[in-house]
């Protein structure tokens, strides 16, 4: 059905006399009474003059094209002036534009499904009014609760599935339920279930309130919409809705209800009764909801209770059926056994009504397969892996996660026996999305002075943060929080005990009482949190204090050597070693104690650490070194921000088009050519599977032809696509990302780098290029001009040109695939960068002419400003305070996506002063957390309308005309056909089956191998539903297709769920490779290899949509060594 269209129109040439009152009586007059329902005349913000447009809102769509039609007919005539009218994109007043979306008086029962026509109502409203507005896809409820007015606001897309009933069966045993009910002939919409819980906003109204529309000389509605709408928690005692997954909503006959359902999706009708029922024993009167009652499930193991809260969460089974009898039945069951049948639950596509049942049936399967299942080592986690249990807290609801894989970090291995006891909580908006700082705080009063309205939800936050969660018998309190779970509202949360407490974990991490800054005090404290591998302890006798490299410049003092020591060489081979590198990096990202950043490797060394000053952040007793980051040689990619820069400094577009060029055409070779395929997959850095495809390449598998190599190629392929066209990730050969080192030898001079690269395959065949200094087989080092920043980077002197050198003393250093500062020069030229360090810090650099910019700009200041200093030791509560602060405060993403409009619009791109003013807030807004002084965005900086490339189909857009839109469409238009998936059948089974992966007695493995691929599957089933992937190339790439509508808004949360699907399947790749290697002798394992891959792809074992070529290839070196070994003797 097509969406209806807006009823309101921009109005121009009204007399500048005319007030709102003149123009509406005059409307009302030439198009009949009551046509007019809103209207707003634009006006000079200094003496409030009529600008003579505006924007007329009507009754109905008749009138609005009745206005539409005078006026071109110049019959329009007020005063002087034919009135004009055009389209626009938005209403004055939010409200639907026909009156018959317009429902009064009916009754919303909110609850649960018991079965099919069977619903468990918690709490029911009568006189509810309900606006259906298929123009905004959404739903919103009235309702009168205790003199207060609130809204429940449903978004279409958040109804799973929607039933028009044409009658009801009420059996309540008090409260509603009287027999008017059967008197009146209903049509019940059941909205059965809801994926998310409503957002719900309270009514607010009273003198100099700061309403969206109120009534002046200007501005004028037919209706009283002097209020505001706030956003709050749940309204009801027994926390209803919170609970509800099932709206049930009764309108009359009369009403034309069944027009009205039909604009819901996936509505369908039935003629037979819905029945409801009493379910108020099932609320409970916890702030956190929903759980299943804790004296249920006294006697059951945290980790089942925990798994039985999220089959509940997640629409599995409903709190209904989490009752006595199917707890009293988990527990007789062992963990292990009950997590198990139980996450059969989970893999379910639809809601169980009798979990028990099938729970039972379920455990006969279980008890029978495991009589038949081969003997296979336990799974093991490797020791930089955790099991991390995550809670999302919605303003409604919570909703128990997990366990997922994570990377570990210090905190947790440390105290591992009590893993169970961590555990991740975020906070998030209904649909899972980043909450908005309007949801926490707003302003509901006129005036400067006016202070902060803080909503129930602030209040929420603060009160789960400072008193903690309960689930099960234990209560999870606030531990500490990284900078990266800062800008994702998260925190560790820990279950106290006698045996150990949250206050204890912090006093074991280092002393923090002499930090004063809030600010400062929360980053230290979550420092032990960043995810690193824990490698050696090192004796406080094996660490040296080195002095910092400092410089004071126009009066602000610059450190050249901030966030970098140094280690030993001989010491750099054993924590390389422990960090499984089968190389020593130069240097290393590290945590140690209470210090923080970079060691380089140094030759000359004798102590096995070099620390400064300006790495310790806080004491600590703590001497384990934890490695974040090896040094490595990473590929280079251009983005929106460098792009934009480069262009403003004079980069030519034909620049960038040629290189967004080079990489479609090679990506379209890719997929069938091999020599194209190898060089892409060089290219990408860090992707698993690359050795996989690029063994397989090299043994003679065409890349168009076998059925895993296709499919992981043509998956590599559209995520390269999917980077260029939406975040224009455009690949540049000449170029890398390097970590940032310091010159200790002083040789450098300010304006030159030194930088020695491990050469790429494509530079080795093209090595005698006058930018290379040969040093030996693999490697060169770079000479001449080099263009260097850091993202992010908004300012245009965020780029800097500098000179690259050679010197024989910087090359007998050994540093390798790591950029080398100077520690001479009145500024570093880290800190020019965006205010970079050598922490930690990447540095793009590319030595690719035409990206030399001709022009620089002079960097900008970046020194922050002072945070501010506490009387006395920070407190828990003020650190928990500043968290729920930074969440309201946190503006960086709203400034970058400002800086990107205007530096598209703006003559003077990034130089113009709109983005020059943005850029100083980024800076501000990025030392936020460190600082705790906020970036508060001008509502003028505000963009109004959106590039195309931004694909801000919702919001008001334009064809940007610059470089950014003409890659745009270039990439867009590149593509020439949709995404396709792998046939496969039979007939291909036998065409594709290869025979040289056949070796002799394989036959006897057959069955045994078969079992493993069942088991393969299930696993890959999990985490397939769990992460919501449909086919094998999503979860193995970790690219989701069809995402949720949270991850599409938000890169950040998307690139961190990335991340912890690529380590799921690592580690189930680990996992199967040790089923295989105890399964069977050494001597055996190429017949067993050899049956994995008859049982996948023989035709004789064809199943449909059952083909999951990825288990085989988990033995890839056995099976390529099959190949080659087969190959030779055909050729011979």
């Amino acid at each position: 059905m097509a969406q209806p269209e807006r009823s309101t129109l921009r109005v121009s040439n009204v007399p500048e006399s005319a007030i709102a009152q003149d123009l509406l009586n005059f409307l009302n007059s030439k198009l009949g009474p009551d046509s007019v329902f809103a209207i707003e005349i634009f006006t000079e913000r200094k003496n409030w003059k009529s600008r003579g447009s505006g924007r007329v809102q009507f009754t109905t769509l008749e009138a609005k094209a009745k206005a539409m039609a005078l006026s071109v007919q110049n019959n329009l005539v007020f005063g002087t002036q034919n009135l004009r009218f055009s389209l626009i994109n938005d209403d004055i007043v939010v409200r639907p534009v026909h009156a018959t979306n317009r429902t009064e008086n009916g009754v919303l029962h909110v609850g649960f499904m018991l079965k099919e026509e069977r619903m468990s109502v918690l709490e029911s409203w009568e006189g509810v009014k309900a606006w259906i507005m298929p123009e905004r896809r959404r739903i919103e409820f009235w309702i009168w609760h205790e003199q207060e007015c609130y809204k429940l606001e449903v978004m279409f897309e958040e109804i799973l599935e929607t039933t028009g009933y044409s009658g009801m069966v009420p059996c309540f045993t008090s409260g509603f339920g009287s027999k008017d009910f059967f008197v009146t002939l209903y049509l019940v919409g059941n909205l059965s279930p809801l994926k998310y819980a409503p957002r719900i906003y309270k009514k607010i109204s009273g003198s100099n309130m700061a309403s969206k529309f109120s009534s002046t000389r200007y501005r004028l509605c037919v209706e009283d919409y002097d209020y505001l709408w706030v956003r709050t928690t749940e309204f009801s005692p027994m926390r209803s809705v919170g609970q509800s997954t099932s709206f049930c909503w009764e309108v009359e006959e009369d009403l034309q209800a069944s027009d009205i359902f039909s604009y819901f999706p996936f509505y369908k009708e039935t003629q037979k009764d819905i029945v409801l029922e009493d379910g108020e024993e099932f609320c409970s009167t916890s702030e956190i909801v929903p759980l299943i009652k804790s004296g249920l499930g006294s006697n059951l193991a945290y980790e089942v209770e925990y798994q039985l809260n999220s089959l509940v969460h997640m629409q599995k089974i409903s709190l209904a059926a989490a009752n006595q009898d199917l707890i009293d039945f988990l527990c007789t069951l062992d963990i292990d056994t009950a997590l198990n049948v139980l996450q059969r639950l989970h893999q379910l596509k639809f809601i169980c009504y009798d979990p028990l049942s099938f729970l039972k049936t379920q455990l006969h399967v279980f008890k029978r397969n495991c009589k038949s299942l081969p003997l296979s080592s336990q799974k093991r986690l490797s020791n930089n892996v955790m099991n991390c249990y995550r809670v999302l807290v919605t303003p409604s609801r919570i909703y128990c996660l997990g366990p997922e894989l994570e990377t570990s970090n210090y905190v947790v291995k440390n105290f591992s026996s009590y893993a169970s006891d961590f555990m991740r909580v975020t906070f998030v908006e209904e649909d899972w999305s980043k909450l908005p700082a309007g949801a926490v705080t707003t302003s509901i009063q006129r005036g400067i002075l006016s202070k902060p309205y803080r909503t129930n939800i602030y209040h929420r936050i603060v009160t789960i943060l400072r008193d903690g969660i309960v689930i099960g018998a234990k209560r999870f309190e606030f531990l500490a929080f990284s900078a990266s779970q800062l800008r994702s509202n998260s925190v560790w949360m820990f279950a106290s005990s006698d045996n150990l407490k949250a206050e204890e974990i912090r006093q074991w991490m280092g002393c923090f009482e002499k930090i004063r800054s809030i600010s400062k005090c929360a980053a230290r404290m979550g420092q032990l949190f960043s995810s690193s591998t824990q490698t050696l302890v090192v004796p406080t006798q094996d660490v040296e204090i080195i002095p910092d490299i400092e410089v004071n410049s126009d009066g602000i003092d610059y450190c050249f050597s901030d966030g970098i020591g140094k280690i030993s060489l001989s010491f750099a081979r054993q924590v390389a070693d422990k960090c499984g590198v089968n190389h020593i990096p130069s240097a290393f990202q590290i945590r140690y104690g209470g210090y923080k950043g970079v060691i380089a490797v140094d030759r000359n060394s004798f102590r096995k650490l070099s620390l400064r000053d300006s790495m310790l952040k806080f004491e600590s007793k703590n001497k384990m070194l934890n490695v974040t980051k090896c040094c490595d040689s990473m590929p280079c990619y251009l983005n929106r921000e460098i792009v934009t820069l480069l262009s403003t400094l004079g980069v030519k577009d034909e620049s960038f088009e040629a290189l967004q060029q080079e990489q479609l055409h090679l990506l379209k070779r890719m997929l069938t050519d091999k020599a194209v395929a190898l060089n892409v997959l060089e290219n990408l850095h860090g992707a698993d599977s690359n050795n996989i495809l690029v063994q397989m390449l090299n043994h003679g598998y065409e890349p168009n032809i076998e059925p895993y190599l296709s499919m992981m190629l043509q998956a590599h392929y559209w995520n390269l696509f999917s980077d260029l066209r939406s975040r224009c990730r455009i690949f540049v050969p000449k170029g890398r990302i390097l970590l940032g080192c310091l010159d200790e030898t002083g040789i450098l001079n300010y304006g030159q780098v030194y930088a020695c690269i491990t050469l790429t395959k494509s530079e080795l065949q093209n090595r005698n290029q006058n930018y290379f200094h040969t040093i030996d087989e693999t490697k060169s080092i770079l000479i001449g001009k080099v263009v260097v920043t850091k993202n992010p980077c908004l300012h245009p002197g965020d780029v800097r040109v500098l000179e690259a050198i050679f010197h024989v003393e910087l090359e007998e250093k050994g540093l390798v695939d790591c950029l080398i500062f100077p520690q001479k020069g009145p500024r570093p030229h880290t800190n020019e960068c965006s205010g970079g360090d050598l922490d930690g810090d990447l540095y793009f650099i590319s030595w690719d002419e035409n990206l030399i910019p001709p022009k620089t700009e002079a960097p900008m200041d970046y020194t922050g400003r002072r945070p501010r200093i506490m009387d006395h030791d920070v407190t828990l509560e003020e650190i928990q305070k500043f968290f729920v602060d930074y969440m309201i405060n946190d503006t960086l993403g709203a400034i970058s996506t400002a800086h990107l409009v205007h530096a598209d619009r703006e003559p003077k791109k990034a130089l113009s002063a709109k983005c020059l003013e943005l850029a100083a807030l980024h800076s501000m807004a990025v030392d936020f957390a460190k600082t705790g002084a906020p970036a508060e965005m001008p509502r003028v900086l505000k963009p109004r309308e959106f590039p195309d490339f931004m694909e801000r189909f919702d919001k008001p857009m334009y064809i940007s005309s610059n470089v950014l839109g003409k890659l745009y469409r270039a990439a867009i238009k590149s593509i020439e056909q949709e995404r396709s998936r792998l046939v496969w059948s039979e007939e291909a089974a036998r065409a594709i089956y290869d025979h040289d992966l056949e070796v002799d007695g394989f036959e006897a493995f057959l069955e045994i191998a078969e079992t493993y691929k069942e088991m393969y599957i299930e696993k890959m089933s999990i985490l397939m539903n769990y992460y919501g992937a449909e086919y094998e190339d999503e979860i193995l790439m970790g690219d989701l297709r069809s995402r949720a509508s949270y991850l599409q808004r938000d890169n950040r949360k998307y690139g961190d769920m990335k991340d912890r699907i690529l380590l799921s399947v690592k580690s189930l790749r680990k996992e199967v490779k040790e089923w295989f290697e105890n399964s069977c002798d050494p001597h055996q394992r190429r017949m067993m290899a050899s049956a994995w891959y008859h049982v996948t792809y023989h035709p004789s074992y064809f199943k449909e949509d059952m083909f999951y070529f990825s288990f085989p290839w988990a033995v890839s070196d056995v099976l390529l060594n099959i190949k080659a070994t087969n190959s030779k003797r055909h050729q011979a």
